[in-house]
């Protein structure tokens, strides 16, 4: 069966971008074709139009805010925020490229999904996580004015919040509720991608039974 759509993941470690990519991949849930984008840039020539666009970068960052640097600081912003941005542009203009500009109150036909996987350090953080929060919260904001902004045109735009520790591997931490299963998560962004316009999710908060919120 050929594949049904293009995703792009940007951030494909080894525990959440493993998931969401087998799972979207695979023949009985998304079958679509994926590119994972990590570190190296890479030439993505295809077919296929674009259908889901994944946010899943890795960022951390603690300092006592006394030894913060200004450049330190706004680095990371840059780097998180700005990947962010980038990214973001980059699709919409690819879903936009493959499935036109008409808006949905015209076509009633869903563009694409734009997902940002982000942590609880969007909504609050801890001590000495300045530079980390302001990134976190940044992406979530951003993800919502482009929620706005795009869900006419027939772009669903979703931030996700995931609390907790998300694994590859599926062992005793996952059936106690401990620890996510990467599978887990991409069967809910699959979920997320299957959406039509009489529901969408805009923000979900992902998390594993036994975690604390």
């Amino acid at each position: 069966m050929p594949p049904s759509g293009l995703v792009i993941i940007i951030g494909a470690g080894p525990n959440t971008g493993t998931g969401i990519a087998r799972i979207l991949s695979h023949p009985k849930h998304g079958n679509m074709a994926v590119a994972l984008l990590a570190r190296r840039p890479e030439n993505l020539s295809s077919n296929l139009k674009l259908k889901v666009a994944v946010y899943s970068v890795k960022h951390s960052s603690k300092k006592p805010f006394m030894d913060e640097t200004y450049e330190e600081f706004t680095e990371s912003l840059e780097q998180y925020v700005g990947g962010a941005f980038t990214f973001s542009q980059e699709a919409l203009k690819l879903f936009f490229e493959h499935h036109g500009e008409a808006p949905l109150s015209e076509t009633g036909q869903k563009k694409g999904t734009l997902i940002f996987t982000g942590t609880l350090g969007a909504l609050r953080c801890s001590a000495e996580y300045a530079a980390y929060g302001a990134g976190r919260a940044s992406v979530r904001q951003l993800a919502q004015t482009l929620a706005r902004e795009m869900s006419p045109k027939g772009v669903q735009v979703v931030h996700t919040i995931a609390n907790g520790a998300i694994e590859d591997k599926k062992g005793e931490d996952q059936r106690i509720g401990k620890k996510m299963s990467a599978d887990a998560v991409g069967k809910t962004y699959l979920w997320l991608s299957e959406q039509e316009p009489e529901l969408w999710t805009h923000e979900l908060d992902m998390r594993p039974a036994a975690e604390k919120f």
